[in-house]
């Protein structure tokens, strides 16, 4: 399975203090040894190795991501220069979709020009409504977020052929049906949201150990959803789970046996396979690559990331026997880790991932949805 997804970090410094953000407040510290910002050499060597890799597999579509900490920091001049030495240097047969994620506060006009000459669309963080968002997403003055982030967002549904949607973490303590109509007012081609990062040795929070709270949580943002026909919005966790119970064998990383195709490249250059791993544990995301020395077809080869070839095998036995594992996957890799068994364990979501799973496909039975007709890709 070739890499079809480059995420690069062209910003490593963020204007917010999120204190969930597996990059700046988590147990590896890594950020602080790496440049602030990517130069044009190294774009131009990352594009030079996507150029290999697409011509090596014939690869018609790639998607390049451009994230951080908060990417809007290596500037409009800069940024342009990178988005220019990437474009130059894949060969102009493979078509490139280039994404960004931000938080949005700085977000402006010449910003939204620069997208629109280089195709970016633009995926904005925001956890709902002012309450909920500034909860956790506040400056490193501690002031709120949520005023500059939401004018960012206004100024991004100008142009909705850029805007790609929102995307906001879970919080058990806000109300899921108010923050899921807060989002959609907004208009966003679709809603992504994520679990907040947990291990089976620091789990997430929860107010009963008892009860998957995270599943319910999401099993009403679906019912709220799904109550509105007037949404034109997708939910991307919901809209996967329906397509894995279907049948169709998807390639995300949280969800599915299907191998992940993305990969990440530092502001230095070094190679990590799920960044996301920095909540773990320190160097649990370090594979010792670069793209100035090693392909990416030799960085598909390396030990810590043939779990992604070897689809149900590499799961806990629990997991392997389980009748949801086609479209659980196991959950998300960060969160299955313990420092006893490594990544064999079942998700600290699996009952979550459960509830939300069920709800869902009861619903889809109510609708006529028939689950032994569905074909079901093997492992």
């Amino acid at each position: 399975m070739p890499f079809r997804t480059f995420i690069l970090k062209v910003a490593n410094r963020c204007n917010i203090d999120c204190d969930y953000c597996y990059v700046f407040n988590s147990k590896d510290q890594a950020w602080r040894r790496l440049p602030a910002r990517m130069s044009v050499d190294l774009a131009r060597a990352t594009a030079r190795r996507i150029g290999e890799h697409v011509t090596a597999h014939n690869l018609r579509t790639v998607h390049v991501v451009l994230h951080g900490g908060e990417p809007l920091l290596a500037g409009p001049r800069h940024m342009a220069d990178l988005l220019s030495a990437v474009r130059e240097g894949v060969p102009a047969a493979t078509a490139i979709h280039f994404e960004l994620q931000t938080n949005g506060t700085l977000l402006t006009e010449p910003w939204l020009d620069l997208f629109d000459q280089y195709e970016v669309v633009v995926g904005v963080s925001l956890d709902g409504p002012p309450d909920a968002n500034d909860r956790h997403r506040l400056t490193h003055a501690s002031r709120s977020s949520t005023g500059s982030a939401v004018r960012g967002v206004e100024l991004l549904r100008s142009r909705p052929h850029l805007f790609a949607g929102l995307l906001a973490v879970v919080d058990l303590a806000n109300d899921p049906v108010e923050v899921h109509d807060y989002l959609a007012a907004f208009g966003p081609p679709t809603i992504d949201f994520g679990l907040p990062h947990g291990t089976h040795d620091e789990p997430p929070r929860r107010n009963d150990p008892a009860v998957p709270e995270y599943g319910q949580w999401m099993s009403r943002v679906y019912d709220a959803w799904l109550a509105r026909p007037e949404y034109q919005h997708s939910v991307r966790m919901l809209e996967d789970i329906v397509a894995l119970s279907s049948g169709v064998r998807g390639s995300v990383e949280s969800l599915g046996l299907a191998p992940p195709s993305s990969i990440v490249i530092e502001s230095d250059g070094t190679v990590e396979g799920v960044d996301t791993l920095r909540s773990v544990e320190e160097g649990a995301s370090w594979l010792g690559r670069d793209v100035f020395s090693r392909s990416f077809d030799d960085v598909l080869r390396h030990p810590k990331l043939l779990h992604r070839q070897y689809g149900r095998a590499a799961l806990a036995e629990k997991c392997q026997s389980c009748p949801l594992v086609e479209v659980c996957g196991g959950g998300y890799l960060p969160h299955r880790f313990s420092t006893s068994h490594g990544y064999r364990n079942p998700s600290v979501y699996c009952a979550d991932l459960e509830y939300l799973i069920r709800h869902v496909q009861d619903s889809l039975q109510q609708h006529g949805w028939d689950p032994h007709a569905a074909s079901v890709s093997p492992p």
